[in-house]
């Protein structure tokens, strides 16, 4: 007779069969990923490695900070590409990918952890790149935020935007926050991602992770069930458009905590991408809602620290009456100088951002200046008679 976890694995390659099962759970280490197993054991194993990048007509390569690292001399082909990264590719997507799409999805290697990869062509040929993931979720103390942004993990309900370009750590900024609020409170947390890039434990929270693609068709199926199953906290990998951001907000509104991120550069670009994101005439209606729905927003940008590694310069706008005035009125100028009125609050510029880290020998004077979105309030902030 089969043990339980005999029958446990054979209904997992059941499932896996059937294409319900995500790829990140069921790639194994054989003679189909042998190859893409040596090429990641390197990336975890250099100093610093965070992506292995494959492109045809190139030997494999692996991004450290500040240096691409070639870890053979032969180049490339589009084929031995696309055979060292099938078995981690669920079939629909690689159908997907065969009709000239690109594709995100992130997988599981046995002993070398989670990963990021987007699969695509350049010059008619295989391309992929490969992000390693971190072996378990940081906490926002290992993050060095210049100011503490914990308060986040503590908000009763409302709207938190969290906003940068792309490659600035907003996902792990989002996991953290989750994880601690998993640690700290008892609630029900549901997160929509594409792909789930950090996977959580139950803690004293009970986490659900949807990831479209596999539990759901799109991020507005997805949403319009997660509010239906009593969540305390939603958490919206990306508001990629109109429906996603519409349903969003009205979760905010009716008393759920919602995390969402956003392609922004700093607070007032937060507010106008969610706005400008919807005709002309609705936006005027949509000003009002996020007005009423926001609660905070965080942007953040990463950073090369003097001592190796980066660090995220952000500003933060913990969200109040005069802020949600100017946002009402599109008078987004001001909320700026918001920042300074809540400081109390936990608000922090990008200025006091850069300067924090400038005292604390973390950045380089020159390089906080040509970050500073107002470099003559940084020069006083940092000014000895300060």
């Amino acid at each position: 007779m089969s043990s339980f976890d005999d029958r446990v694995d054979d209904l997992d390659r059941l499932v896996s069969e059937l294409n319900l099962l995500s790829p990140a759970d069921s790639v194994r280490t054989d003679t189909d990923t042998e190859q893409l197993e040596a090429w990641l054991q390197r990336v975890r194993n250099e100093d610093g490695g965070s992506d292995l990048l494959l492109v045809a007509g190139s030997p494999p390569i692996v991004r450290a900070p500040g240096r691409l690292l070639r870890i053979s001399a032969d180049p490339l082909s589009s084929e031995e590409i696309e055979h060292a990264v099938r078995a981690c590719v669920a079939p629909r997507l690689l159908e997907r990918y065969r009709a000239g799409h690109a594709v995100d999805l992130a997988f599981r290697m046995p002993g070398l952890g989670r990963f990021r990869m987007n699969l695509h062509r350049e010059r008619g040929h295989a391309a992929a790149a490969i992000r390693a993931l971190p072996l378990q979720i940081p906490r926002l103390a290992d993050l060095h935020f210049s100011h503490d942004i914990s308060l986040l993990a503590g908000l009763p309900r409302g709207l938190v935007l969290i906003g940068g370009p792309t490659g600035s750590g907003k996902t792990t900024t989002l996991a953290a926050l989750v994880a601690a609020i998993n640690e700290r409170t008892e609630r029900h947390i549901i997160t929509v991602e594409d792909p789930i890039e950090y996977e959580h434990a139950h803690g004293r929270s009970l986490v659900e992770q949807v990831e479209i693609g596999i539990d759901a068709p799109d991020f507005p199926a997805a949403l319009r069930a997660a509010v239906r199953q009593a969540p305390d906290v939603i958490v919206v990998g990306e508001m990629r458009d109109p429906e996603t951001m519409r349903i969003a907000l009205s979760a905010a509104e009716t008393g759920h905590l919602v995390f969402a991120t956003v392609h922004t550069t700093d607070v007032a670009a937060a507010v106008s991408r969610i706005t400008d994101a919807f005709p002309s005439e609705r936006q005027n209606a949509v000003r009002q809602e996020l007005a009423m729905a926001i609660a905070a927003i965080l942007t953040q940008t990463l950073v090369p620290a003097k001592t190796g590694g980066v660090v995220p310069i952000a500003e933060l706008l913990m969200v109040s009456y005069g802020a949600r005035q100017h946002i009402r009125k599109n008078a987004l100028q001001h909320l700026n100088q918001e920042i300074t009125i809540t400081r109390k609050a936990g608000s922090f510029s990008l200025e006091e951002s850069l300067a924090r880290f400038v005292q604390n020998d973390v950045l380089e004077r020159t390089e906080a200046q040509l970050r500073a979105a107002h470099p003559n309030e940084l020069e006083s902030m940092l000014s000895p008679t300060r």
